[in-house]
């Protein structure tokens, strides 16, 4: 599943099939807390990725914030420039910005994820990150 050398303090969890047509590569996802606040650890196998996508909410609702636990990955917002993220490196990404976020091309990446609590709270799912974008982050 993992490799042995990626140490991480949160569960693995399973093979996140549900959503493996929004990924490029194997991803899993431990959920940890549910409620008004669910918590869940997602971790990407080198190289996977998540499509760009968009949280929708209202009235505080649809916030997500991504707090990097083990591994390297990256983050990127429509527009912007990617963030490289590490341990310890927090992301808070505002409602309707499109973004996408994944390991980098040689580690394995695990981030917490949190969607902040409102009304009308959803997710876009939208097309994959194209190989080039992707390949020029990871000095390809």
């Amino acid at each position: 599943m993992t490799d042995p050398q990626f140490d991480q303090m949160f569960p693995t969890g399973e093979a996140n099939d549900a959503f493996a047509q929004y990924f490029i590569g194997q991803s899993y996802l431990a959920p940890l807390a549910g409620g008004s606040v669910p918590v869940s650890n997602v971790t990407f196998e080198p190289a996977c990725r998540n499509n760009w996508h968009i949280h929708h909410g209202k009235n505080g609702g649809g916030d997500q914030i991504l707090m990097c636990t083990a591994g390297t990955g990256w983050y990127q917002a429509e527009g912007e420039a990617p963030v490289r993220m590490e341990p310890g490196t927090t992301v808070r990404v505002p409602a309707g910005t499109k973004p996408w976020h994944g390991a980098a091309a040689d580690s394995w990446f695990s981030h917490l994820a949190f969607i902040t609590p409102g009304d009308d709270v959803s997710n876009e799912w939208l097309e994959p990150v194209d190989d080039d974008t992707y390949n020029t982050i990871n000095g390809k």
